[in-house]
């Protein structure tokens, strides 16, 4: 058993911050050193083992990211190997002699990443394993976000004791235990809501409560990914399917696996779109930009909106097929100014968390100030309050959190010139939201802050909407 030594940086292995490392299971000593010393040129961390034997023992005690793997060795077939280091996550690349073709399709059928045949040109295995390496990076990404969205997880819940909310609740759990059903292609949720109720947090506690809940759980804003990229972003791309395509990248639907594909503000989907994503619904598959290769799609999906998608689809700007292929399972999330009492429940619930974060005591709500959360609308809801009160608990000095440190905009300033030129016929409830907002503009002399004051929402919510209706500063 012998060892390479660590190759020299300015590589591109190297460039990812940590080298790559590369067990060479090969009985051909001189191959094996050559393959080594370009290898390690090119900056990875190499190892090599002669026999299966000592290749086994190599993988348990060094955990190498890739394996190159001969099928004959002095003690064995190699694909004895191959079972145990691919159900690791272990990359593995197969070499074969010629005549042995049949044991590299037999490889790949147990998951090996490639094979080459004998003899091999060293820059061909190179170009093999950088190849090779893509999948690799992509694992160790996904390795990361499963991890950061399992400590993100963690105390995920809906707080509320209103009526409405605990329907919401029976929802979900309904909901989650047909989606822990194996039984084929699970059934699709969309969650509606206005902007701010807490449709991501829904969606979250629907892929926690499956039996898969340790498999990614991708969150995609469609309202936030540029037109451009969108597709790309989605489906994923092949090396050259475009200009800037220098190399190939699986979409977000492939990262989510066997997990969960959150699909926020689907109602922001080009059309050109909605048909390629209702095809991945219905056939369950998934092909790349540029690429002729179907890839199976495993993953449920929840989809979520804050707009009307059935009056979208009256007008032409979403598909009524894909809307029925969505809307099989529904969630209405409640506004925050219908749930009561939840409204204080909610807010001291983030007042301790503020205080927590921040090693700050504990602050109650003075009475003036419970009067002023009640009377207030909440036009950005849950997470409008949750802003409000982390800015409340961090400013405030005295033990009470009174009406004058929530600063709440008051609604008795809006004094808006309502008479609006709207049409008799074909009025929507998006057309005269933008009407609105154009009005308060005109009146505010521009000024966002002061138009969004008047209207009685933030200054957040008033670019939200003004982007949404393509009004610009």
């Amino acid at each position: 058993m012998t060892q390479a030594s660590i190759a020299d940086t300015g590589s591109a292995a190297a460039a990812h911050g940590v080298a790559l490392r590369l067990l060479v299971v090969e009985d051909e000593v001189l191959f094996a050193r050559a393959v080594a010393k370009r290898l390690q040129k090119a900056g990875y961390v190499c190892e090599h083992a002669e026999t299966l034997a000592d290749g086994r023992v190599l993988a348990q005690q060094w955990m190498p990211d890739m394996v190159l793997l001969d099928m004959r060795l002095p003690d064995g077939n190699g694909m004895d190997l191959l079972g145990e280091l691919v159900g690791k996550g272990v990359a593995v690349i197969v070499m074969t002699a010629h005549g042995e073709i049949s044991d590299a399709v037999q490889a790949m059928k147990l998951g090996a990443t490639d094979y080459l045949k004998k003899p091999i040109d060293l820059e061909e295995l190179l170009l093999a394993v950088q190849k090779a390496e893509q999948s690799v990076n992509l694992k160790h990404s996904l390795d990361y976000s499963r991890q950061r969205d399992a400590h993100a997880s963690e105390g995920v819940e809906l707080l509320g004791r209103c009526s409405a909310m605990k329907s919401v609740q029976v929802q979900i759990d309904r909901i989650s235990q047909l989606l822990a059903v194996d039984n084929g292609a699970p059934p699709t949720v969309l969650i509606n809501g206005e902007t701010g109720t807490g449709k991501d947090v829904a969606a979250r506690l629907l892929h926690l409560s499956c039996s898969s809940s340790d498999r990614p759980f991708v969150h995609v804003d469609c309202a936030s990914l540029p037109a451009e990229l969108i597709e790309s972003e989605l489906f994923g791309h092949e090396k050259g399917a475009f200009t800037s395509a220098q190399g190939s990248r699986c979409g977000l639907i492939e990262a989510a696996e066997d997990g969960t594909l959150f699909l926020d503000e689907i109602g922001e989907l080009p059309l050109s779109l909605q048909a390629k994503l209702l095809n991945v619904l219905e056939r369950r598959v998934v092909r790349r930009l540029g690429s002729t290769k179907e890839r199976p799609v495993a993953a449920r999906f929840i989809a979520a909106t804050n707009r009307d998608l059935q009056q979208m689809v009256i007008e032409g700007r979403f598909r009524s097929d894909l809307f029925y292929r969505l809307n099989v399972l529904n969630i209405s999330m409640p506004p925050l100014r219908e749930r009561g009492d939840d409204i204080l429940l909610l807010a001291r619930q983030f007042a301790t968390q503020t205080g927590r974060r921040y090693g700050l005591p504990a602050r109650s709500f003075s009475n003036d100030a419970i009067e002023a959360l009640g009377r207030y609308g909440w036009p950005g809801n849950v997470r409008e309050l949750r802003h409000q009160i982390s800015r409340a608990v961090l400013l405030s000095r005295g033990e009470h959190i009174t009406a004058s440190d929530l600063a709440l905009p008051s609604q008795q300033s809006v004094n808006l010139d309502t008479n609006l030129d709207l049409p008799a016929n074909n009025i929507t409830l998006d057309s005269a939201e933008k009407m609105l907002i154009e009005n308060a503009l005109k009146q505010a002399g521009g000024n966002i802050s002061e138009a969004a004051r008047h209207l009685g929402i933030t200054r957040m919510a008033m670019r939200y909407r003004m982007e949404k209706h393509g009004i610009l500063d």
